[in-house]
């Protein structure tokens, strides 16, 4: 099924499956690996992934998500955020977000816009960190080149993204997104 058939809520739960995935196949040692995002292991990516959300929703929803240690139990707290976004998606009972750099919107369209890509894309990273390939879909990978390059002076901006890693002209769709993004699309640990 391609990604555009998915409703918002599906794509996040599919998404987040597919990371939770990942997340499960890691051993207790494996997640202090380098991952291919600069100084980060593979903890940091999941770290990350559940960090960053729950300030957001703090800050743009006055949503109060409770605390997740991920360091404790990565799969654990993996499963619980990804219960607790779920839950905002199926349900979203007309909650906004308003954000400085967003704007004014409803909440799970912000967190489609926003979070999901961001899981999509971390999943490469974890699955590289851990040693195994990853693939994005060539389909929707060219999408979202095409929207980011779009607005390559504001994402450059942000800090967000690294230098891009040039690619072969014959690269795919997928190795041209993570070298538009910083990443190197051949790294490995």
């Amino acid at each position: 099924m391609s990604a555009a058939a998915l409703s918002m809520r599906e794509q996040h739960a599919y998404d987040a499956a597919r990371f939770a995935e990942l997340v499960a196949t890691a051993a207790p040692e494996d997640w202090a690996r380098p991952s291919p995002v600069a100084a980060w292991t593979a903890l940091d990516v999941v770290s990350h992934l559940v960090g960053w959300p729950r300030d957001f929703l703090r800050a743009s929803a006055d949503l109060e998500l409770a605390p997740l240690d991920v360091a404790a139990d990565p799969v654990a707290a993996w499963k619980t955020h990804t219960a607790d976004v779920q839950g905002l998606f199926d349900d979203p009972a007309g909650r906004m977000i308003s954000n400085p750099h967003m704007g004014d919107k409803p909440l799970d369209v912000a967190l489609s816009e926003i979070y999901t890509p961001d899981i999509w894309m971390h999943s490469w990273d974890l699955s590289r960190a851990l040693g195994h390939d990853y693939d994005l879909g060539a389909e929707r990978a060219a999408a979202m080149l095409a929207g980011a390059a779009a607005m390559e002076d504001a994402m450059r901006a942000s800090g967000q993204f690294g230098p891009r890693v040039e690619v072969p002209a014959d690269a795919t769709p997928q190795e041209q997104l993570l070298g538009f993004i910083g990443r190197d699309p051949y790294w490995a640990p």
